[in-house]
């Protein structure tokens, strides 16, 4: 994989045919040019099928042909899912895909014409002059188990986001019919809890009914942490309840297809964590690092779908800069402005390392004892914050080398960052 722009230009030669192709839901268009920027032909249009890529593929036979090229690289936006079905047909037919970033297509598109203008025709143009400057990336789009567990965990992340809602919404519905519920349950997802909710919502039901008979419809599932206290405060909640009274059928009918949405939703939540589980330990060196203390299937699983095949890097600051962590400088002159970090690349990936990291100092000695020297030392100590994102960047190198090497994970030199005083210097 090439990295610097100098190498990036370098795959550009006089028998380099660029394609810059402007992506859309339904018809794409593509402009053809030269290693100088020489347009070859006039702009093409066509349909995200096959048949349009079958026009697109005859095309750019046609002008490499009619002018000696023997080396096709084609350049994209990636806009949204709009380009993996023609980027699966480009590299199925040993096309050489590019992406180039929609951030510099948008601020460098007036440098042809000193015009704002957008359109079908001048994107494809901008991509091709942005690959021809060296200005793209090489996409890497996974291969085998890595893909399977990319959209496992994008499954899993969509379900999560859409049981927070209906969280959201349940706990709302109670603020509004029944508030003091939450007095007599902690937390509505338990079991006795939930069997109110779906059989007797409403103070108004509640009040109707005496404490053996509540005991009688927990028994039905629940052995044992229900008894005649709790069916007496729940009673006597409702009684005294200044929930809403009006327009309790409808209310009772949103909460039931709220709860049962809740409960597909959960198990579809299980299945596919299950289907995770099975997909990441097949991956060499998952059981070791399953073994440190504080990291769990969903922050590794997580993390290799975000990262895919670590043999694709051979360093672990390619990963730190993959996740945004890398720092950037903003100085000028006398100027020392403040340093941070970049936060470009994968947003999710470095989502689930810094939510992943606070758990981990919680439990973990080593990255305890890190911690805490990284926000006491003498000389330059970090902020908490700032600690917490250099352990997020150990944690890429310790995730790194037991995925690439299969060694056991060392605690002793975990520590090894720390510097300690010399028996001298104690003396």
């Amino acid at each position: 994989m090439k990295y610097t722009q100098n190498e990036k230009i370098m795959q550009i030669t006089e028998n380099t045919l660029i394609i810059g192709v402007d992506i859309a839901s339904d018809v794409h268009y593509a402009r053809a040019f030269d290693y100088r920027g020489i347009e070859l032909d006039k702009v093409i249009k066509f349909n995200n099928d096959i048949q349009g890529f079958k026009v697109f593929s005859d095309w750019i036979t046609k002008i490499a042909t009619n002018n000696h090229k023997q080396h096709v690289m084609v350049g994209m936006e990636p806009t949204g899912h709009y380009w993996f079905t023609f980027a699966q047909y480009l590299e199925e037919n040993n096309i050489k895909i590019v992406l180039v970033n929609p951030y510099h297509v948008k601020t460098t598109k007036e440098l042809d014409d000193n015009s704002p203008t957008k359109n079908d025709r001048k994107d494809p143009k901008t991509i091709a002059m942005l690959m021809k400057d060296g200005r793209y990336m090489e996409p890497y789009i996974p291969k085998g188990i890595y893909s399977e567990l990319r959209n496992a965990t994008n499954t899993r992340w969509q379900l999560v986001k859409k049981l927070n809602s209906i969280r959201n919404q349940v706990k709302r519905w109670i603020k509004i019919y029944f508030p003091e519920f939450n007095n007599v349950f902690a937390d509505w997802e338990g079991k006795a809890a939930l069997m109110i909710l779906k059989h007797f919502p409403t103070p108004e039901k509640i009040t109707k009914l005496d404490a053996p008979e509540i005991i009688a419809t927990w028994r039905k599932e629940i052995s044992r942490a229900v008894g005649i206290k709790r069916a007496t405060k729940l009673i006597k909640a409702a009684k005294a309840s200044v929930g809403i009274k009006e327009g309790l059928i409808a209310a009772e009918n949103e909460l039931h297809i709220l709860l049962e949405e809740y409960e597909l939703l959960m198990k579809q939540h299980q299945n596919t964590m299950s289907l995770i589980e099975k997909l990441t330990m097949q991956i060499p060196g998952v059981k070791e690092i399953l073994k440190i203390k504080g990291v769990g299937l969903k922050t590794l699983s997580g993390f290799i779908a975000e990262v895919g095949d670590i043999e694709r890097f051979d360093h672990p600051k390619k990963v730190q800069k993959l996740a945004g962590l890398n720092l950037k400088e903003n100085s000028s002159g006398k100027h020392k402005g403040q340093t941070t970090i970049t936060k470009r690349g994968r947003k999710r990936l470095r989502s689930i390392l810094f939510s992943t990291i606070m758990p981990i100092v919680a439990k973990n000695k080593e990255f305890q004892q890190l911690h805490k020297y990284y926000t006491t030392r003498k000389e330059n100590p970090l902020k908490k914050k700032q600690s917490l994102i250099v352990l997020c960047c150990k944690l890429i190198r310790v995730f790194f080398v037991i995925l690439k090497t299969g060694v056991k994970y060392d605690p002793v030199k975990m520590m090894n960052d720390i510097k300690r005083p010399t028996l001298q210097e104690v003396a």
